[in-house]
């Protein structure tokens, strides 16, 4: 797995200016929803030991979350992670009784507008707090499939020339990506969140766009951050959510960490420099980070990334899982949320 040391990126972080972490403003926008995230482990052979873990979405500056009911098959404890500060809801049984296991979370969340840029520029002046290079240096950092040497640092000094900040870096790289990729799950190989791959093949989906960003990003020692959970629509009050969606947010001194969601503004042009700065209210975060070792501990390898429930049947990863994700809007929010 890439890695750099510690001790080199906190090299590189001394090169920052005073580190500020901006607090949030006002929030522009709110939706108030409940969200259900529940899930079936099937044909689990009698006798053999199962595993699971839950990723848990948690309250944060831009997201106010309640767990309003907790079920499963086995009992269910709740473990802070160590790396992200990332929720996960475990279970286990050392040997299976049943051949079905189901377990169903219901949330109710109100999840704010987070803007900090506005067409490029600071949206409205804000106290700050500190943060340290410490907190930072993981993010300066190369995951198994975000490396920041090779192929993305050339591509990023290429892009970067003659930008002078590393908000005009950012906002070089954030063009560059916007430009040459297309969202496009067509084929194989989208999904991974694989840098090199997406760079070669010019599409794919969240994880594509926001890895190759997030790659450039830290070979220009911009801290980068993955977030993933699931998206909102727009135009619908209460829906099943096929899947996933993931941002990203990259830190600069003077503003702290600035939201971006590339991927959106590919679908939606219109809103692209909204996105260049801003997350809309459609969402909830459930995880941050990638290369995760879970606690208690898998036998598997680090997850990718985490944001559908992850199971193992006698030491192995159980690919047997079933699921089923939905959201209803509470009152009218909808109707701010645009």
């Amino acid at each position: 797995m890439l890695r750099r040391s510690l001790l080199f990126t906190l090299l590189a972080l001394s090169a920052l200016p005073a580190l500020a972490q901006i607090a949030p403003p006002n929030p522009k926008k709110e939706r108030h929803f409940v969200f259900d995230y529940t899930f079936t482990v099937k044909n689990v052979n009698a006798e053999e030991r199962v595993r699971v873990w839950v990723p848990l979405a948690h309250s944060d500056a831009f997201q106010d979350v309640r767990v309003t009911s907790k079920l499963g098959d086995l009992p269910m404890k709740e473990v802070r992670q160590s790396e992200y500060g990332n929720e996960v809801l475990y279970a286990e049984i050392p040997k299976a009784d049943k051949g079905e296991y189901k377990f169903s979370v219901k949330y109710d969340v109100v999840r704010r507008e987070h803007v900090v840029l506005e067409d490029g520029k600071p949206a409205a002046r804000r106290p700050s707090t500190r943060i340290s290079r410490v907190e930072l240096a993981r993010f300066l950092e190369a995951d198994r499939l975000v490396p920041i040497t090779g192929i993305p640092a050339q591509l990023a000094t290429q892009e970067t020339k003659g930008a002078a900040t590393p908000l005009e870096k950012a906002k070089d790289i954030y063009e560059y990506v916007f430009r040459t990729m297309k969202y496009d799950k067509s084929g194989t190989g989208w999904g991974h969140g694989d840098t090199l791959w997406a760079c070669d093949s010019k599409h794919g989906n969240c994880t594509d766009f926001h890895s190759v960003f997030i790659s450039m990003a830290r070979a220009e020692k911009i801290p980068a951050r993955f977030q993933i959970g699931f998206p909102l629509p727009i135009d619908k009050r209460s829906a099943e959510i096929p899947g996933y969606h993931c941002w990203a947010d990259f830190f600069e001194p003077q503003h702290g960490w600035i939201p971006i969601d590339i991927s959106e503004a590919w679908k939606h042009p219109e809103k692209k420099n909204y996105f260049f700065g801003a997350h809309d209210v459609n969402r909830v975060e459930f995880t941050m980070g990638r290369d995760l070792e879970l606690s208690p501990k898998q036998d598997g390898k680090p997850l990718n990334y985490f944001v559908y429930p992850y199971v193992e049947v006698a030491g192995k990863e159980y690919p047997n899982v079933s699921t089923a994700f939905s959201f209803a809007d509470v009152d009218n929010s909808v109707a701010t949320a645009r």
